[in-house]
C-alpha cells in the first residue's frame, strides 16, 4: 500500500490506456507519454502494462507501508527517499514506513512513478487509468489516499543493464516539431492558410492539459463555411475552433468534435507534446 501525503499539482493513476470504448464515446486515456511509463514498469520487474503515477511539474509525496521497489522516470526531477537522494532513472529500494519525494521537473512536465508490482486500483473497462475529462477511473490523487500495490512478478533491472533501455533527458526548450499527415478536412481552409500552417511556430498555451495542448499563432482561416457535422476525433487530431487557433488532441480527448480538424499528428511525436512547457515553440512539418 503506498498513501498520498502531497499529491502535487496533478498526480494520477495511468497505464496502456482504455481501448476499444470510443463507440461508447469513452477515450483512451492512458499516459501522455508512454514511453516513460513503460521503462519505469521495466525498471521495477512490472510489466508494461501495469499502473504507476503520473505528476505534472510539481511532483508527488508518498509513504510506503510495505517495502518495495520503485523507479522514477519521463521529465528529470529530484528524487529521495526519507531525505536522502537516490538516481533518477536508477530503480531504488523503499522501506516500509518510508517517504519518497518527486521534486518539482527540471526540465519537461510529466514525470512518471512506478512501484513493485503496480498500482492495483479497480480497473474501469479495462484499464485503471484516470481520465480527466469523463471522470471513468480513479479520481486526481488526494493527500491521505491509500493506493494498493499487486504482487511482485520479477526483480528490479539490475543497474549493469539500466543504461541500455534508458535514454537520455529530452530538452525541448529549443522547441519541438511535430510531424503532422493533412486531413480529413484540410480542404475546409485556404492554401494559404495550409501553406503557414506547415513551418510556421505557434507557441504551446498554459491552457493546455490532459485533453488538448493549445497553440497560439498566426489564425487559420476558413474557406468553407457553415457547421460540420460532429465526426469521430482520434488521439492527435488537430481540431480548428473558430478562433483558428489549433488544439492537438491528447489522451483525454473527446471521441466527436464539430471543429474541422486539418491534420492528424504522429503519435510517436505525442509525448514531446506532452513533455513540452507553455511557450514551447511547436512546428509542424509534413509526416512522410
Amino acid at each position: 500500500m503506498i498513501e498520498v501525503l502531497k499529491p502535487g499539482l496533478l498526480t494520477t493513476v495511468q497505464d496502456l490506456g482504455r481501448y476499444g470504448h470510443a463507440h461508447l464515446g469513452v477515450p483512451r486515456s492512458g499516459a501522455l507519454d508512454i514511453a516513460s511509463l513503460v521503462l519505469a514498469n521495466r525498471l521495477v520487474g512490472n510489466p508494461d502494462s501495469a499502473a504507476g503515477l503520473e505528476t505534472t511539474l510539481t511532483g508527488v509525496s508518498l509513504r510506503a507501508e510495505i517495502p518495495t521497489a520503485a523507479a522514477v522516470t519521463g521529465a528529470p526531477a529530484q528524487v529521495s527517499v526519507d531525505g536522502r537522494p537516490v538516481e533518477f532513472g536508477n530503480p531504488f529500494q523503499v522501506a516500509a514506513g518510508s517517504v519518497v519525494r518527486v521534486g518539482a521537473a527540471t526540465a519537461g512536465v510529466r514525470s512518471y512513478v512506478a512501484f513493485a508490482g503496480g498500482v492495483t486500483v479497480a480497473p474501469v473497462l479495462g484499464s485503471r487509468s484516470t481520465d480527466t475529462l469523463s471522470g471513468l477511473g480513479p479520481p486526481p490523487l488526494r493527500a491521505g489516499f491509500v493506493l494498493p500495490l499487486g504482487r511482485t512478478i520479477s526483480d528490479p533491472l539490475p543497474t549493469s543493464l539500466v543504461d541500455q533501455v534508458r535514454g537520455e533527458p529530452q530538452d525541448h526548450r529549443g522547441g519541438i516539431r511535430l510531424r503532422v499527415r493533412l486531413g480529413p478536412r484540410h480542404d475546409w481552409f485556404s492554401l494559404t492558410s495550409r501553406d503557414a500552417f506547415l513551418g510556421n511556430p505557434y507557441r504551446l498555451s498554459v491552457k493546455s492539459n490532459r485533453v488538448g495542448a493549445r497553440l497560439t499563432g498566426p489564425p487559420l482561416q476558413r474557406s468553407v463555411g457553415g457547421e460540420l457535422p460532429s465526426e469521430g476525433i482520434v488521439l492527435g487530431a488537430i481540431q480548428v475552433p473558430a478562433d483558428g487557433q489549433p488544439l492537438v488532441f491528447l489522451a483525454d480527448h473527446p471521441t466527436t468534435g464539430g471543429y474541422p480538424v486539418i491534420g492528424v499528428v504522429d503519435s510517436a511525436d505525442l509525448p514531446l507534446l506532452a513533455q513540452a512547457r507553455p511557450g514551447t515553440t511547436v512546428i509542424f512539418e509534413p509526416w512522410t
